[in-house]
């Protein structure tokens, strides 16, 4: 995942009424240009709508203010993966909120929510540390990454069901209704993170 584009956003429709959206001019007769809009534009009007239609969260203030805290944290250790600092902000959001004592029903611990086993698998000495926490996920992040070809989704998958379970379903997201959830949740948060609403 990388940063927005700047380009325009071109929307052709061919004769018989066939859309084409492309971010470079098209030629041919028989090709209509309906409109041309730069893509900061467009991505903001269709955010607005999203949220406005609760199809996007807009982080509470107390979230906002727990992600500040963590954002140093954040960016350095992106940095150190290789990851984007706004995929590890969308994972946290989604795994623990930003709380770094948040324990799951099935005993995932911290921001990064780690199974103690993955932390071990990582060397996280101190599983409640954020800083040894977030280390340990991206860690994993970047694992699942390679090992699946830096498909986001199917990493995401793995993250939130192991990838043993991306393996054994043919490499695709799993079936089960609450990794599909979690990997939808992650996508929403890692869009808004990269297109804030002003």
């Amino acid at each position: 995942a990388g940063g927005l584009a700047q380009a325009d956003v071109f929307k052709y429709v061919d004769a018989t009424g066939k859309v084409y959206f492309t971010d470079v001019p098209l030629a041919g007769e028989k090709l209509r240009l309906e409109w041309q809009r730069p893509a900061a534009k467009l991505i903001d009007e269709n955010k607005k709508k999203l949220i406005s239609a609760g199809r996007v969260q807009v982080p509470s203030k107390t979230t906002a203010k727990q992600r500040n805290r963590f954002s140093s944290l954040v960016s350095t250790t992106a940095r150190q993966y290789q990851l984007i600092p706004e995929l590890l902000h969308a994972v946290i959001r989604t795994e623990s909120g930003y709380d770094p004592s948040a324990v799951s029903s099935a005993g995932a611990i911290g921001l990064m929510q780690l199974m103690p086993g993955t932390a071990a698998r990582y060397k996280v000495g101190d599983i409640w540390d954020p800083v040894e926490n977030v280390r340990g996920g991206a860690a994993y992040l970047r694992d699942l990454l390679d090992m699946f070809d830096q498909d986001l989704r199917l990493a995401l998958a793995g993250y939130n069901a192991g990838e043993n379970a991306v393996i054994k379903y043919d490499r695709q997201i799993p079936p089960y209704p609450e990794t599909q959830q979690y990997v939808r949740k992650v996508l929403q948060f890692l869009w808004a993170e990269q297109s804030p609403v002003a």
